[in-house]
């Protein structure tokens, strides 16, 4: 595999992070002088090649940093001795270098440092905060309990620390098989968070290491290696996916437990998922060994290897990270944002020219002798949008419109596209008929007068007239001339997978977006090769991804550079296959077509179909009634006056008075004025997840959060968010907020710049709000709530906005 157009480094160059909650932290962590410079990095584990799901994560890191004139560091989490390897690693770090991401000096391997994980190892051991233990794995996971059930003590968790040390030792010396011990941390084995009940750190695995060679046969865990390696290195913000919300409890116990300090904090935000496509790197795998494709660097891959190949630019992929944006929660990302941005990047990098794929012989019957056509390179949309007045030659020298020009030979005999051609056409055909005309792009009109066809009815040439410029066509077509056009071989990539969720269970789910975005965990490829692959993805691969066909391009191109990318007028975007073009066997791939076929066919699969007219109206059913609740006990009418005594609305007394598991879990609130909130979103919120036993924080936990919103310290959106992330993890609602900066609103200054913003990046919009279509100020209205991270208020907010828009 070869590595394609180098790209020079991003840095400030590179779209810029928008404000989000991660920012809002460093901002007040480099004010208060918390951390006297901002300290990122970027983790990938080189088990496979980096891919679309790292680009995101890795943008988040880079740009963050270079954007506080901070430090960024690449770091191979390189812990596993059975799928890391050198070619990962080095593929990994030229993938991401091509990106524009500059680490400079700063590129760490986790396996230099083994010596110092296990010293931290044998400390935790003496301080009495590790022990080795000797169930199985599966008695381990028994004795951990669930969500409703403590964890019980392993027998082997009181034995002393010297008999932990020496076991650790022996562990070390290969005394014991695989899995006959590992060693655990002892924290919390009743904690609502089932990460803290005595999670593993290191376990015997034997394997040859790829850089640490047969030196070491136990292996730091993810949860023990990963903080104390940010430690190391003096990482100050740990950004990752919200997989390891629970897992921030271990990172915290270890800072706190060695005496880190300063130390790193770990930050979560909401993954990117990508419809039609898949980035775990085992199923990857799968495809290349199953011969899906052709290799790690097959142009239908999402690997940035593969991207390269198919002749996306680094350009094009920072943008895209950039449109993504940060925010709290998951979201599956529409592969045609990605594929946009690609056509956006390509618009004005890629020079016109053209090439006939599918050819069809024709006969200029009226054309003397040969001619040679001076053609623009670009069309004038482009040329009017330029902001210096400049185009750029194939070479990328920028010139004036004139002088960005090619020769074309127009010859008597031609090639035009074979569907450009219809001997029995369609209503609304507009291009070629026997006795029709039409435009041959930048040569003048011609009229199929007559055409040949062989035993089995298929058209085999054309013969045409060119007229004069008086006469009129209806459609413009291209060609090349087939005396002089250059043989290639031409193809055409499409979606890989044929549905958005293709790691679905059945085929109707496929069809959706999926519900957990195929991301891998904190976006770099941690995954736990210990389960089952499912390969029922391989079902939905599309048959269409690859179609091959030759044709002839024009002869300007061999002129050019390699690298240079084109339009193919009429076609799509192509430039040469960097691994199997020749000079003397051209073959060019398409980038992207012009234009989004997908969205239009999934429109028309999902248009509804039209009922049939009834032949007769039926008469309308007779309305039933809804059976009514069943009546309250004495008991629970009393608690019903209780709860409405203390300000909780009737109905939603009613709803509690009757659920057992919300008055219980109501029965910890205190009861003073935050009382009536708590019970609403017990009632409402919290109620699917407290009657199915996954509500983790406690109700008096919740009064502190009313309190910041009765006193408008948070918006409700605010509150609402941290209220299912508390649910979800157990953290006391005022600990998030705290440590990410969520209470206060805007001031009125920050608010008015935020609106001018987003109006002024979606200025269309803006022009058509003004020209009657109001309902956009919804629109408005979430960007910039998003854009706040939540922190306007809605009714300040609706009045400025309503008044920028009417100015």
């Amino acid at each position: 595999m070869t590595a394609p157009d180098p790209s020079p480094t991003a840095g400030d160059s590179a779209p810029r992070v928008a404000p989000n909650f991660i920012t809002e932290i460093i901002e007040r962590d480099l004010h208060s002088g918390k951390y006297p410079q901002v300290v990122t990095r970027f983790p990938p584990e080189p088990s496979g090649y980096a891919h679309l799901g790292h680009i995101f994560a890795s943008f988040l890191d880079f740009q963050t940093a270079a954007q506080y004139g901070g430090r960024y560091h690449l770091r191979m989490d390189d812990t596993n001795p059975e799928l890391a390897t050198q070619e990962y690693a080095d593929a990994i770090a030229d993938d991401l270098r091509w990106l524009g991401w500059d680490w400079g000096e700063h590129l760490y391997y986790a396996s230099d440092h083994f010596e110092q994980y296990y010293a931290y190892a044998e400390q935790l051991v003496g301080q009495g905060d590790a022990y080795v233990d000797s169930v199985t794995g599966d008695e381990m996971a028994r004795l951990r309990g669930d969500a409703r059930t403590p964890g019980t003590p392993s027998p082997y968790r009181d034995r002393t620390p010297e008999e932990n040390l020496d076991l650790l030792r022996r562990m070390r010396a290969g005394e014991f098989a695989d899995g006959a011990h590992v060693l655990r941390a002892k924290i919390d084995l009743g904690s609502p968070n089932m990460k803290l009940r005595d999670p593993v750190l290191y376990r015997i695995l034997r394997g040859r290491h790829y850089r640490a060679g047969d030196a070491w046969c136990i292996y730091p865990m993810y949860d023990f290696q990963h903080p104390l390696q940010d430690a190391l290195e003096g990482v100050t913000h740990s950004m990752c996916s919200l997989e390891f919300v629970d897992n921030r409890a271990i990172y915290d116990w270890l800072m706190e437990r060695l005496g880190f300090s300063p130390r790193p904090h770990q930050y979560e935000f909401g993954r990117r998922g990508l419809e039609y496509t898949i980035t775990s790197k085992r199923k990857l795998r799968r495809l290349v060994e199953a011969g899906a494709v052709s290799g790690w660097d097959d142009p239908r891959m999402p690997t940035l290897r593969a991207q390269r190949r198919l002749g996306v630019t680094p350009e094009a992929v920072r943008a895209f990270a950039a449109q993504i944006g940060v925010s709290r929660t998951n979201r599956t990302v529409d592969l045609s944002v990605y594929e946009n941005a690609v056509r956006s990047d390509l618009n004005h990098r890629a020079p016109r020219v053209m090439a006939v794929l599918d050819p069809l012989p024709v006969t200029l019957e009226n054309l003397p002798e040969a001619q040679t056509l001076s053609l623009p390179y670009w069309p004038f949309d482009v040329v009017r949008d330029s902001p210096d007045g400049l185009v750029a030659l194939p070479g990328g020298e920028r010139v004036a419109p004139e002088v960005a020009v090619r020769d074309v030979p127009l010859t008597r005999e031609l090639v035009i596209e074979r569907d450009d051609f219809n001997p029995e056409p369609p209503k609304g055909f507009k291009r070629l008929t026997p006795g029709g005309t039409v435009r041959l792009r930048g040569a003048g009109i011609i009229r199929a007068d007559r055409f040949d066809v062989d035993e089995r009815g298929q058209v085999t040439r054309v013969y045409a007239t060119l007229l004069g410029e008086d006469a009129r066509a209806g459609g413009v077509i291209h060609w090349v001339s087939a005396e002089h056009g250059v043989p290639a071989e031409f193809r055409l990539y499409d979606r890989l997978f044929r549905v958005p969720n293709p790691e679905a269970a059945n085929p109707e789910d496929a069809q959706a977006e999926p519900l957990a975005p195929d991301f891998d965990p904190e976006g770099i490829g941690h995954e736990d090769e210990t389960k089952p692959l499912d390969a029922g993805f391989m079902a939905f691969l599309n048959p269409d991804s690859l179609r091959v066909t030759r044709g002839l391009v024009e002869p300007s191109v061999t002129r050019d550079p390699a690298g240079t990318r084109y339009q193919f007028e009429r076609q799509g975007y192509f430039w040469r296959d960097p691994v199997d073009s020749r000079e003397d066997a051209l073959v060019f791939g398409r980038i992207i077509t012009l234009k989004d076929a997908w969205a239009k066919a999934t429109q028309k699969a999902e248009a509804p179909a039209k009922a049939p007219k009834p032949a007769k109206q039926a008469p309308k059913p007779e309305p039933t009634e809804k059976a009514a609740p069943a009546a309250l006990t004495p008991e629970q009418e009393a608690e019903v006056a209780r709860l409405t005594a203390l300000g909780v609305p009737d109905a939603e007394a009613r709803t509690l008075a009757r659920d057992a598991a919300l008055l219980t879990f109501l029965g910890g609130a205190p009861q003073d004025s935050t009382f009536a909130q708590v019970a609403s979103w017990t009632a409402n919120d919290l109620a699917p997840g407290l009657r199915a036993g996954e509500v983790r924080v406690q109700a008096a936990d919740l009064a502190p959060l009313a309190a910041l919103l009765s006193d408008k310290k948070v918006t409700t959106r605010v509150a609402r968010e941290v209220l299912a992330r508390a649910a979800q993890t157990g953290e006391a609602p005022a600990t998030i907020i705290d440590r990410e900066n969520l209470a206060g609103s805007l001031s009125e200054d920050a608010l008015n710049a935020a609106i001018a913003q987003v109006l002024a990046d979606h200025a269309d919009k803006v022009d058509a709000y003004r020209a009657g279509k109001t309902a956009l100020l919804g629109f408005f209205t979430g960007q910039v709530m998003r854009l706040s991270g939540g922190k306007a208020d809605p009714a300040t907010l609706n009045a400025a906005l309503t008044a920028a828009l009417a100015g």
